[in-house]
């Protein structure tokens, strides 16, 4: 774009980064009234808008939920509370077809009541040790930014508690010390918030006083990406208080507060806490870590003694809990009554066990028993309570539609609870997991979603989706949407499980950081290429999808392999990777891309760059680009600017920006099943 298409005396990089700019909004709103009007004026488009709708607005979904006092409290949308109700209803009636439900909170009487578009981020509920109920905050957002207002909400009388704790909205977190006190970090005005757009000082807050008297317990650095207030519940019951500082996005430091002030807890930078089991505080490695004699691995589960090192403040004997094989990667534990269950990924497959301290064994770890599970695809541990022996199991796959599982932590009985029926029409469909070679040899594994007569001749049309990033693992997963709107249309759909990802644990994730990053992509482009070796489809039939990080692979593939595609899916994007760190969260990411200001870095980010590598003399496929006004983690204008490139080079694009629903581009299940309307007729359009 030169300087011709921006406003006189405007840096043509930083046009359409301003949300509220006059000309950025009236060129969103052309651009958004000449994609709908083409999108939805196809004949497609009200059959595919039905049918997403139905999917996204179903009373026929699992009310996944937590337990409470012998309660499951659950979120729900449907076509009639589009924008929500926490309710809650007895375990007993739970675990029948119909159960009874309980409103707590209405959030689209209170959005209408109060002329906001509330959009439900969560409750955090906690019972303080000795405390006859629970305490909760409620977190609100308006329009789906990141950005909340957090209030104080009684369980009992089922509303807001007047004069409770209550923040205006911030980028911001809370954490419950006791019935009377809340941790604290948020904005606190006088540039308290880092360049991520993040806090970086914790307060202890008590209740009737104003959040101007927080008392201060931890300042970070403006550098960090942010620091946040958390908890650590022992076997007791009983509270440690801390804050976890991030100096990047994959380095923290985690700080106890004790009445001589913060004391760091001895763990590496690279780890993650998982919680307190039996005595000991079990956290996950990043990097490798010597400890006297003992050298543990990057993806080991590992555990000390917690009451050892709260006397002596110093490191304790640590212990292996486990060590996850080549193909295994560990996902987490949750601590039940009387058990405490791991999450690994095994080939990209789920498992979850039981796992128990072993003092008998000659072999290093503790002993672990498999927990049976429907099959072979995505599962993991949708609730567990050290005070509940009740815990949910979730189970799905490609072709699976999800199912819960309650597990009985103290008699090890597992009993179904919920089967959600099908969304779609699988008898004729299968699944295959396949392996690509990566330029560098790398074996890549993909899964392949496909009608189980089709002819391998290349016409197939073909959806290839991929992430690639911030270590987050892609599994198979159950899909009403892409069930009804691809594959009973006679689609494939390819899922793609590159470098980046957590798949195969920390190393997987760190191969594609910074300058090995073109790892990620060459990988993804390996996957192409190998689904049309086999002939499934070919570059006419096949196209790809990928939000935020994989927006970003989508504008590498756009400009990369132009040939490879006729349909590429580029949603809430980073586009512009020469600045992504000056806008909103992005300097949280610089661990991950590499900085802009650091001369060696900013060389190889200006080799990816899709905004930056934008050729007007390439044969590019068309590209719908989708964002949202309100995204306050990734920001527009990288969306912006380039659907902006491609209008002044003449090069016909698609454009959607919603105006709400922050980083998922949809503020309730009627705008995200809108949103999957124009994508999949887009997609038939281009492949078809």
């Amino acid at each position: 774009m030169t300087s011709e298409n921006a406003p006189v005396g405007t840096d043509p990089h930083l046009w359409l980064e301003e949300v509220e700019g006059d000309d950025a909004l009236s060129w969103v709103r052309a651009q958004n009234e000449r994609s709908l009007t083409e999108l939805q004026g196809d004949p497609r488009h009200d059959e595919f808008h039905r049918a997403a709708l139905d999917v996204a607005t179903s009373k026929d979904r699992i009310p996944y939920g937590t337990v409470r006092d012998g309660a499951v409290y659950n979120f729900w949308q449907d076509d009639e509370h589009v924008r929500g109700l926490w309710r809650r209803t007895p375990l007993g009636s739970y675990a029948t077809d119909a159960p009874t439900w309980e409103t707590m909170l209405d959030v689209d009487a209170l959005a209408e009541e109060e002329g906001k578009n509330w959009v439900f981020k969560g409750a955090s509920c906690h019972r303080p040790h000795g405390n006859e109920h629970y305490l909760c905050t409620i977190s609100l957002s308006d329009g789906g930014k990141d950005a909340v207002v957090v209030r104080e909400f009684d369980i009992e009388s089922k509303g807001f508690v007047e004069g409770g704790f209550a923040t205006p909205e911030a980028k911001q977190a809370v954490a419950w010390l006791d019935a009377d006190t809340v941790l604290i970090a948020t904005d606190w005005g006088d540039d308290t918030i880092t360049a991520s757009g993040y806090p970086y000082v914790v307060k202890q807050w008590r209740r009737g006083t104003d959040l101007e008297q927080a008392r201060e317990l931890l300042r970070g650095e403006p550098t960090d990406v942010g620091v946040w207030p958390f908890t650590v519940e022992q076997d007791d019951g009983t509270l440690l208080s801390g804050a976890v500082q991030a100096d990047t996005f994959f380095t923290s430091t985690y700080w106890l507060f004790t009445d001589l002030g913060p004391i760091a807890w001895p763990i590496p930078q690279k780890s993650t806490p998982n919680g307190v089991y039996r005595g000991r505080f079990v956290f996950t490695l990043e990097q490798n870590w010597t400890v006297g004699d003992e050298r543990f691995l990057s993806g080991d589960l590992v555990a000390f003694d917690l009451e050892t090192f709260l006397e002596t403040k110093e490191l304790p004997v640590v212990e292996l809990v486990f060590r996850p094989d080549a193909t295994q990667a560990v996902n987490g534990i949750a601590v039940a009554k009387g058990a405490c269950l791991l999450s690994i990924n095994d080939n990209v497959v789920a498992k979850v066990l039981r796992i128990e301290p072993d003092q008998g064994s000659s072999e290093p770890g503790w002993a672990t028993t498999p927990v049976d599970l429907p099959g072979q695809g995505q599962a993991g541990i949708a609730f567990a309570d050290k005070d509940e022996a009740t815990v949910f199991l979730s189970y799905e796959d490609f072709l699976t539609p999800s199912s819960l599982v309650r597990y009985d932590s103290e008699t090890g009985q597992l009993s179904p609870l919920k089967q959600l029926p099908a969304s779609f029409d699988a008898d004729d469909l299968v699944v295959e997991q396949f392996i690509a070679t990566s330029t560098d040899g790398t074996r890549v594994p993909y899964f392949v979603v496909r009608g189980r007569d089709i002819d391998f001749d290349g016409t197939t049309p073909t959806l290839l989706y991929g992430y690639g990033g911030f270590q987050v693992s892609l599994a198979p997963s159950y899909s009403g949407t892409i069930g009804k709107l691809w594959l009973e249309q006679g689609g494939a759909y390819v899922l793609a499980n590159v470098r980046g990802g957590g798949e195969f644990g920390p190393g997987w994730h760190q191969a594609g950081l910074k300058g090995n990053r073109q790892r990620v992509y060459d990988d993804f482009i390996s996957v192409a290429e190998d689904v049309i070796d086999r002939k499934l489809t070919s570059p006419t039939h096949l196209g790809i999808m990928g939000g935020s990080n994989g927006g970003l692979l989508m504008g590498v593939m756009l400009n990369q392999r132009p040939d490879l595609w006729n349909a590429v899916v580029v949603q809430v994007p980073l586009l512009d990777m020469l600045r992504y760190h000056l806008l909103l969260a992005g300097a949280s990411w610089v661990d991950e891309y590499g900085s802009p200001e650091d001369p060696d870095e900013r060389a190889f980010l200006e080799t990816i760059s899709p905004y930056r590598n934008f050729d007007a003399m390439k044969p590019y496929p068309l590209p719908f680009f989708l964002t949202s006004t309100k995204d306050d983690r990734v920001h527009p204008g990288h969306a912006r600017k380039m659907a902006r490139k491609f209008e002044a080079a003449g090069l016909p694009f698609l454009y959607y920006e919603n105006i709400d629903g922050g980083h998922s581009a949809a503020a309730n299940q009627t705008e995200a099943a809108k949103r999957a309307a124009l994508e999949f007729v887009y997609l038939r359009r281009q492949l078809s």
